[in-house]
């Protein structure tokens, strides 16, 4: 198995916990990985992005190369638009679609909408309103959304989420397996 992942979206939006999750669950599979360090601006609203490779086999390199992500994992429409350069010809993109609004000139959504529209693997929904509604983050609900396509089992996934926020206590747990449950059936309905 082999899967070259870029999370993207605005600082403060959890990629990096994100990335903490997928990374504990698949070293527990006995799976190599590496990552390139988080670039952008890490205070609320500021661009940041990640590139994550899993494989079976050794990694040689950290950074993935255009048209080669199996996956754009984005918080945030625009940023998903932003990193489709990586994304292979047989790549998903998962995203939320309400938009985090912080510049004056940010695209109108009908365009993004259209541009996502043109992809053939594409989860695009609101997972904010998903989260708000299981007083939940998003990024967990994109989390549950991208399970179905990382070739990580759902139970792996739980179990690095009860190991990484274990010492929060068992309702923090619970609270984030919820999310990440919700997500994936948003993406398995489709």
């Amino acid at each position: 198995m082999k899967k070259d992942i870029v999370l993207c979206g605005v600082g403060g939006d959890g990629i990096v916990s994100v990335a903490k999750i997928i990374s504990d669950a698949a070293l527990n599979m006995g799976m190599n990985l590496k990552q390139s360090e988080i670039h952008g601006m890490s205070q609320r609203g500021g661009s940041v992005f990640s590139h994550l490779r899993i494989s079976d086999d050794e990694i040689f390199a950290d950074v993935i190369p255009e048209g080669q992500a199996d996956i754009i994992l984005s918080s945030e429409p625009m940023e998903a638009l932003r990193y489709l350069p990586w994304l292979s010809k047989e790549g998903w993109v998962i995203t939320n679609n309400d938009p985090f609004i912080n510049i004056s000139n940010y695209p109108d959504m009908e365009k993004i909408n259209a541009e996502l529209g043109k992809l053939e693997h594409v989860v695009s929904f609101n997972a904010n309103e998903i989260a708000k509604q299981l007083k939940a983050r998003s990024n967990m609900v994109l989390l549950g959304a991208t399970v179905p396509y990382l070739g990580i089992s759902m139970e792996k996934v739980e179990e690095a989420i009860a190991h990484i926020f274990g010492k929060k206590g068992q309702e923090v747990v619970d609270l984030n397996v919820q999310a990440v449950r919700a997500g994936y059936e948003q993406a398995t309905q489709k």
